[in-house]
């Protein structure tokens, strides 16, 4: 299972991120257990400073504006 952590304050772009997440996973057949973090602090521990941000097994693999489904296919895959 891989474990995914949305970085963000709760806007519309991290909601869509996050379910972006789940619908790219579902169709790939990953399991993933989605974390939201919406602390300032938690998510400056990440070094991102543009929201929303995308960890995948403890490694940031995008910050600021909506990702690509490809990209995030790509990065679940790996």
């Amino acid at each position: 299972m891989r474990q995914v952590k949305v970085l963000g304050p709760g806007c519309k772009r991290c909601e869509a991120t996050e379910a972006m997440v789940k619908s790219a996973a579902s169709r790939l057949g990953i399991d993933v257990e989605i974390e939201k973090i919406t602390d300032y602090a938690e998510i400056a521990k990440f070094g991102v400073a543009s929201t929303p941000g995308i960890v995948i097994d403890g490694k940031v693999v995008h910050a600021g504006g909506l990702p690509k489904e490809t990209a995030l296919e790509a990065w679940l895959r790996t």
